[in-house]
């Protein structure tokens, strides 16, 4: 990786100066993202926190691969300089902790929609998960969910769904490098999912639902890797607040 970035993260939290300039390379930022927070809205409050913090208005912060507000779990906010390495950031392989209930599907393919078909899941067994993961494997087209921040014609689509307007998604190409059983207790599945960039891991949960004649949505989502950076290693926005309103 190109540049000299600093990273914030659990046991690297210097104390920072209040001088942007003395990051000529930018800070990266590790986030576990709050449930229920948009990856805007953890950008706009670390922007505001560092801009008080480096006495500056026009500070470039921006994250390296959107999160679900539904989701939790890595997410790099850049600052400064930082911020021409998002792209090479975003690239690298991502690994997910996916909870799917299986018997249910939903317009949205998580909890932001209500349930819109219910199908039996009873028949499901583990041998029969195992099967249907390992032919999932591999190079793939994925049709993204209708309500993504997908641009279609400069508009989002979750906006064009909202508003009531059809929606037609193009496929995207994905990888998908490995897929495997954390927990298997139906209806529930846990899966660990690791994955290109540009991969829905809710259009994943419908497809494994399909797949085993059912149907499948995502219940719980946390990005425990993106690159070399791993959620357990990530700060609280509590932990980013108190680094970022530090005087030295």
């Amino acid at each position: 990786m190109a540049g000299d970035y600093i990273v914030l993260k659990k046991g690297a939290l210097p104390e920072l100066s209040h001088n942007i300039e003395d990051y000529p390379d930018g800070i990266v930022i590790l986030l576990d993202k709050p449930l229920k927070w948009t990856s805007a809205d953890a950008v706009r409050r670390i922007k505001f926190l560092a801009q008080k913090h480096f006495r500056k208005k026009n500070i470039k912060v921006g994250h390296a691969g959107t999160l679900d507000p539904l989701a939790t779990g890595v997410l790099l906010v850049c600052i400064g300089k930082a911020t021409k390495q998002a792209e090479a950031l975003q690239a690298q392989q991502k690994e997910y902790i996916a909870e799917i209930t299986l018997g249910a599907t939903t317009p949205s393919y998580d909890l932001e929609k209500e349930i819109d078909a219910l199908y039996p899941y009873e028949h499901i067994t583990k041998e029969a998960v195992e099967a249907v993961l390992e032919g999932m494997t591999g190079e793939q087209d994925q049709i993204p969910p209708v309500f993504s921040a997908k641009l279609i014609n400069g508009t989002r689509a979750y906006e064009m769904a909202r508003a009531g307007e059809e929606v037609v998604m193009k496929p995207a190409r994905i990888n998908i490098y490995s897929l495997e059983i954390v927990d298997f207790s139906l209806p529930k599945l846990v899966v660990r999912v690791r994955c290109s960039k540009g991969t829905y891991i809710r259009s994943l949960a419908r497809d494994i639902g399909a797949a085993l004649d059912s149907g499948g949505h995502l219940t719980g989502l946390i990005r425990s890797e993106s690159g070399n950076f791993k959620v357990t290693e990530a700060l609280s926005m509590d932990d980013i607040t108190e680094v970022l309103n530090k005087k030295m």
